[in-house]
C-alpha cells in the first residue's frame, strides 16, 4: 500500500511526456518506440521495475514488467501494465493490443548493447530499425515545473550536506574519512545510493575530495588523476592524504534525490586558504556568475564557453583555467536531471542553443598541476528570460 509521503510522479507528468513523445514519433515517421534503459524507462512510465515499455506513434502505450508487477503498479499511471515472464512473449502482447507489429520500431541506440539490441531486433521480424535516443534526449531536456521542483527539492539536500561539511571538516582526517562522514549524513537524508550516467565509459560517483596537491593532478576534471583515488584501478573521489590547516580543499559533489541529481563544488579550508588559492577560487566564482548572467534562450552553449576563456584570459588565469597546459578540458559544463550528464554539453564549438526549461551544471575550474585546484559549480536553470540558480549552497569560499 502506497503511504502518504511515498514519492510518485504525478499521472499529469507522465501523460503530457507519452503525449509528446507520440507527437515526436509521428514526426519522424516512427511506428513505435522500444524503451528497455531504466532512466528512460522511469522518465516515461513512473517506475524503474524490471521491464519493456512499448509506445506506438499513435494508441495505448504497453508497460511490460517481468519485476515487481506490484510495485510497478503502485509506481505507474501507465494505464497497461502487462505482467510478462519473458520478452519473448512481447511480441504476441503487442499483436493481440495493437492488432500488428510495426513497420519502424525505435530503439535507444546510444546506450542498448549490441548484443542486446541484436536479440531485441529478433523479436520484430520484418521490422525497420532506427535511433530513437535523439527523440528521447530532446524531450527530457525541457524540464516541466514539476520536475524543477524536484531538483529544488535535491538543492535543499545540498544545501544541508554542504553545511554539515563545515561544521565537521578538521585537521587529520583524510579525506576519505571526511567524504565517508558528510556522505553518511546524507544517506540520513535521502540520498540516492548510486549517481546515473548514460555513457557506458562513464562511472558516477557521489563525491571528490581534493586537497593541497591532491588537487593538482592533472586529470581533475571529472576524472580525478590516480593518486587522488583509492587505488590506480579506481582513481576517483578521495584519498589517504589528511586533511591540513591553510590549505584549499575542493569538494565536488554528485547527489541525486528520487531520480534527480544535482552537481556541485565549492571550496573549503581549515582557519584560512593561502591568499593565492584565494584569489583563483574568487576568480572561478566571478567566471561563474558572469555565464549566468548571460545565460538565457537563443545563446549558444559555444558562446557561454567562449565567454568564460576570454574573461579568464581578462582576470589573468589564461594558464591554469580549465586544466594546466597540454591537459585543458574543452567544456564549462553539461546538462543534468534524471541522469548526471544529459544534453547540451556547454563546450567549445557548440552551436546548440539554450531554451527556457533546460538545466544544466556550471563548472568553471582552475587548475595548478602539483600545486592545488580551485572552483565552483552550481545547478542553473534557463528561464524565459534569462536563467537562474537551483542551487541553494552559497556561491562562496567556506573558511571553517
Amino acid at each position: 500500500m502506497r503511504t502518504e509521503n511515498q514519492f510518485k510522479v504525478p499521472s499529469s507528468e507522465i501523460d503530457a511526456r507519452l503525449a509528446r513523445l507520440q507527437t515526436e514519433l509521428q514526426a519522424r515517421e516512427i511506428d513505435a518506440m522500444f524503451i528497455v534503459q531504466r532512466v528512460d524507462l522511469f522518465y516515461f512510465s513512473g517506475t524503474a521495475q524490471n521491464g519493456f515499455m512499448y509506445v506506438p506513434s499513435d494508441g495505448e502505450p504497453l508497460l511490460f514488467i517481468k519485476q515487481y508487477l506490484p510495485r510497478a503498479e503502485m509506481e505507474s499511471s501507465v494505464r497497461s501494465i502487462i505482467k510478462i515472464n519473458s520478452i519473448k512473449d512481447v511480441p504476441g502482447l503487442i499483436s493481440d493490443y495493437c492488432g500488428r507489429l510495426p513497420a519502424t520500431v525505435a530503439f535507444e541506440l546510444d546506450v542498448v548493447p549490441v548484443n542486446d539490441f541484436t536479440f531485441y531486433r529478433g523479436l520484430f521480424p520484418g521490422s525497420k530499425f532506427v535511433d530513437g535516443s535523439p527523440a528521447i534526449l530532446q524531450l527530457r531536456r525541457i524540464k516541466s515545473e514539476w520536475e524543477i521542483a524536484q531538483l529544488q527539492n535535491t538543492a535543499e539536500m545540498t544545501r544541508r550536506i554542504f553545511e554539515y561539511m563545515q561544521a565537521g571538516i578538521r585537521v587529520g582526517l583524510t579525506e576519505m574519512e571526511f567524504a565517508g562522514m558528510f556522505e553518511t549524513y546524507a544517506r540520513k537524508l535521502g540520498l540516492g545510493a548510486g549517481l546515473r550516467v548514460r555513457h557506458y565509459q562513464t562511472e558516477g560517483f557521489p563525491w571528490h575530495v581534493l586537497s593541497g596537491k591532491n588537487g593538482g593532478l592533472v586529470g581533475l576534471l571529472d576524472a580525478p588523476a590516480s593518486g587522488s583515488g583509492t587505488s590506480a584501478a579506481f582513481p576517483v573521489g578521495a584519498g589517504s592524504k589528511k586533511l591540513r590547516r591553510n590549505e584549499p580543499v575542493m569538494v565536488d559533489m554528485g547527489s541525486v534525490l528520487n531520480g534527480y541529481h544535482l552537481d556541485e563544488t565549492r571550496m573549503l579550508a581549515i582557519e584560512s586558504m593561502p591568499r593565492r588559492a584565494m584569489d583563483a577560487s574568487l576568480a572561478a566564482i566571478e567566471i561563474h556568475d558572469s555565464v549566468i548572467d548571460r545565460a538565457k534562450p537563443g545563446v549558444t552553449v559555444g558562446e557561454l564557453f567562449e565567454h568564460s576563456v576570454r574573461l579568464a584570459a581578462k582576470l589573468g588565469y589564461t594558464t591554469p583555467y580549465l586544466g594546466p597546459p597540454g591537459h585543458k578540458v574543452s567544456f564549462i559544463g553539461h546538462g543534468i536531471g534524471l541522469e548526471l550528464v544529459e544534453p547540451h554539453i556547454l563546450a567549445k564549438n557548440r552551436n546548440q542553443t539554450l531554451e527556457a526549461g533546460m538545466t544544466f551544471a556550471l563548472e568553471p575550474k582552475m587548475v595548478y598541476e602539483n600545486e592545488f585546484a580551485a572552483g565552483v559549480e552550481s545547478v542553473v536553470l534557463v528561464t524565459e528570460s534569462g536563467s537562474r540558480l537551483i542551487s541553494k549552497v552559497p556561491v562562496e569560499v567556506f573558511i571553517c
